[in-house]
């Protein structure tokens, strides 16, 4: 009995003051990570608050308010671990080794949302705009996220393209402009009135409404081919019109060409043969 007493004697006081030590440091360490949190929630509501005034992208002001959050977090953290004691130069050389890890492991994927994040801020397409991206696929844009953006075809085929395949490689935008070039090439024989033939072109872009009258069309002889003298028609039109315009102005070229007397020639061949006696 005697040396259990001996023995608690000792350990209660150490106890006593290992409780005391680290009991404040771990509630001040607590304190500090229910502090950071608060920090970092009200600075993500105030970032939305301000993005949404600025009509920043939806996905773009969420990664970004919620960036803010979980940096905060981490810092009150590392802020609490150094209060409690543990030494900050390992804590943080093993975050840079498992930073370092992850990220080599998740380098295709960390490019994406890279290039998401790019694509939100710089905005080279907009939802619902027709594109051709790394000349590739064609599609209207439906979505755009962090990791890949989706896309519907003409053809109504969806589409789905990791964001740094976009980023990095050529985007052409057919709906950036309000209105759009047509560009025809119509071919007539080399027999026939090349003035007949342009008047008659004239006339029908003339009587379609949807050709605009700013900027002006153009119709000129643009090459001498082997069968036909070829001509080229470029009217303006607006975008949504595009593909109507092309195709209603393909056929009433041809019709009122032939109408007019001009024919349509085709790829052909004159063979010439010699009797040898």
């Amino acid at each position: 009995m005697e040396g259990l007493s001996s023995q608690l004697e000792y350990i209660l006081p150490l106890a006593q003051n290992l409780l005391v030590t680290w009991g404040f440091k771990l509630l001040g360490g607590l304190a500090v990570i229910v502090v950071g949190r608060f920090i970092a929630g009200s600075l993500r509501k105030t970032a939305n608050r301000f993005m949404e005034r600025t009509e920043t992208d939806p996905t773009l002001a969420n990664f970004l308010s919620s960036l803010v959050y979980y940096l905060i977090l981490v810092a009150a953290a590392v802020a609490a671990l150094g209060m409690i004691g543990i030494q900050m130069a390992s804590v943080l050389t093993i975050l840079a080794t498992a930073g370092l890890a992850v990220g080599l492991a998740l380098q295709g994927t960390l490019s994406n949302v890279a290039a998401g994040v790019m694509l939100l801020i710089f905005r080279p397409f907009k939802v619902g705009d027709l594109v051709e991206v790394a000349g590739g696929p064609r599609g209207k844009i439906e979505s755009i996220g962090l990791f890949s953006t989706n896309m519907n075809t003409p053809d109504n085929i969806h589409i789905v393209v990791p964001n740094s395949a976009i980023y990095g490689g050529t985007i052409k935008n057919y709906s950036h402009h309000p209105i759009r070039r047509v560009d025809l090439v119509m071919g007539i024989s080399y027999d026939d009135d090349i003035g007949v033939a342009v008047n008659t072109i004239k006339q029908v872009l003339d009587a379609e409404t949807r050709v605009l009258q700013e900027p002006a069309y153009q119709v000129a002889v643009s090459e001498l081919a082997d069968s036909s003298v070829n001509l080229v028609v470029r009217p303006w039109c607006k975008g949504e019109e595009y593909w109507n315009v092309l195709f209603d102005l393909t056929r009433n070229l041809k019709e009122q060409l032939e109408a007019a007397g001009c024919s349509i020639p085709y790829p052909q061949r004159d063979v010439h043969m010699h009797t040898v006696d």
